[in-house]
């Protein structure tokens, strides 16, 4: 049978947005979490590279935000990255607080911090090259010692249960999900006075991802369904080195590597990056990542090269243990000679439109990390400000939930899943297809480089995806599959609206119809038609 659960705080997802917010609500509050698969699993774990923040007295809170606002090319909200930056230090002492074990310096009185793309100072602190793993461990056992949270492994969110849906009156707001139970296969309700989604990213609606296969944009997409607006979701991400391994997937070789000296070559053992950048391998990621797409195009290949073999082998060991036994799994020495890399869909910059508290336009609803679009990044995601804005905007949710009081459990009853009209589906195999389909064309026409053609294509094609599911999704019994398929297409058609709205080239979006750049940097908004803002 199905369940029915209450809670006073709701949050799907557990990375290291989630489990913050979670930890800081969790003194005086029930907390409940639902995680689709393994809490362990979510891209926090991958994030190899650290947290950005103003730790030295050589570095300044202006010089933080400036390259914030470089990178982001312009488009960042001066006010939010100047909210996050200046949260930044104690953000970090909280993590510290919370056990994290952050790298030491050679001293060890102090941490140790290191630099990438895009910084003007070394403000990166890090646990060795495993950074996220690191937060994540630690976070995830202190929640899961914690009396005041439950969690909820397996459980694939589906949608958003508001007011306006059950047909009650007054100012709409959201009372809870409906979420499949992955071992049970019933459809559980879980009611909360206050709803976060922590859900990530949605780079999995691209063929090359550096994301676990949890990154489907779910949280992005129920938010949308449920009236409220999305922001900048034309700047994806590109991380420009992600190991070419048909057996590895998509494992990340960290910014660091290329900050530590390594150089890009093709595959005749040449280096290209001169060509293109007088930074270099340094030059931040959306240049790097297009100087790759452009010689990968040009020369018909379908990966180039990473080489730090120059370095030694115990610099290599010592600096980038994690990346060189994986490379080492996969039969690449990474001491001894260069890496095949291939660019791969990393970082969703924009998302659900949120104040500074993580507020969303539906009442009682939160959207943090990668899921929320806060104006942090702009146009482009400096390195490293990712973990920081999680950590940030949890904390200042956490502290918005505490200064409002809670709602009881609401009086009426929140029905449960209707699928008495629905059959069992013996069609798995068009959902694959489709899921194949749609990750292809967004790979090939909505990606590193577009033009108005490409997006055009590509619209045309997430329609008529769109109509399928719409139908599938009304006659057969529900799975895990499908709700992802179903969150993807609509995130990728979300993608296209708003690539074909920016009518320029900034940042990670790059294309041939309009390759300048317009004076006025503004964000893409898109309201949902049944929801429009005055």
């Amino acid at each position: 049978m199905s369940q029915q659960y209450h809670y006073d705080i709701l949050i799907i997802g557990a990375g290291a947005a989630g489990l913050t917010l979670a930890l800081e609500l969790a003194k005086t509050h029930k907390v409940a979490m639902l995680t689709k698969g393994d809490i362990r699993e979510g891209s926090t774990l991958y994030a190899q590279g650290g947290v950005a923040a103003v730790l030295s007295n050589k570095d300044t809170i202006e010089s933080h935000i400036e390259d914030t606002i470089t990178a982001g090319a312009h488009l960042g909200d001066p006010e939010s990255i100047r909210f996050t930056v200046e949260h930044s230090k104690e953000s970090i002492d909280w993590l510290i607080d919370q056990g994290v074990p952050f790298t030491r310096s050679d001293e060890g009185n102090s941490y140790h911090l290191t630099k990438e793309g895009g910084h003007s100072h070394r403000r990166i602190i890090h646990a060795a090259d495993a950074t996220g793993q690191a937060i994540s461990s630690t976070l995830i056992h202190n929640a899961t010692q914690h009396p005041n949270i439950d969690f909820f492994p397996d459980q694939v969110a589906i949608d958003i249960i508001t007011t306006e849906k059950l047909k009650i009156k007054g100012e709409n707001r959201a009372l809870g999900v409906y979420a499949l139970n992955l071992a049970t296969e019933e459809v559980n309700v879980f009611s909360a006075g206050r709803i976060a989604l922590a859900t990530g990213g949605a780079s999995k609606v691209y063929l090359y991802t550096s994301n676990p296969d949890t990154a489907s944009g779910d949280g992005i997409a129920m938010a949308w369904r449920a009236g409220c607006r999305v922001a900048n979701l034309e700047f994806n991400q590109f991380h420009p080195t992600c190991l070419y391994d048909a057996k590895a997937k998509t494992f990340l070789v960290s910014e660091a590597v290329r900050g530590e000296g390594g150089k890009l070559r093709l595959p005749d053992g040449s280096a290209f990056m001169h060509k293109f950048d007088s930074r270099e391998e340094l030059a931040p990621r959306d240049i790097v990542a297009r100087a790759i797409d452009h010689e990968m195009k040009r020369l018909g290949v379908d990966h180039v090269l990473l080489d730090i073999s120059h370095k030694g082998s115990a610099f290599i060991k010592t600096h980038f243990p994690t990346i060189y036994e994986q490379c080492v799994r996969f039969g690449y020495d990474m001491t001894k000679e260069p890496i095949p890399v291939v660019p791969a869909a990393h970082y969703t910059c924009g998302g659900v439109m949120v104040n500074q508290f993580g507020h969303t336009d539906l009442k009682h609803l939160y959207a943090i990390g990668e899921t929320s679009y806060t104006g942090l990044h702009g146009a482009n995601r400096l390195a490293s400000n990712s973990l920081l804005e999680c950590i940030v905007y949890a904390r200042s949710a956490a502290q918005h939930m505490l200064s409002h009081p809670v709602l009881p459990k609401p009086q009426f009853a929140i029905p449960a899943w209707d699928d008495s009209q629905v059959k069992d589906s013996d069609e798995d195999v068009v959902i694959a297809h489709n899921w194949q389909e749609l990750r292809q064309f967004m790979w090939d026409y909505v990606g590193i480089v577009r033009t108005n053609n490409r997006l055009l294509r590509a619209k045309h094609r997430v329609d008529l995806l769109l109509s399928e599911i719409d139908e599938f999704y009304s006659n057969y019994k529900i799975s895990s599959d499908l709700i992802e398929l179903r969150n993807l297409a609509n995130v990728a058609d979300l993608i296209i609206r708003s690539a074909m709205d920016r009518q320029e080239s900034r940042g990670l979006h790059f294309t041939l119809d309009y390759p300048e750049t317009k004076p006025e940097a503004r964000p893409t908004i898109l309201t949902p038609e049944n929801k429009a803002h005055h």
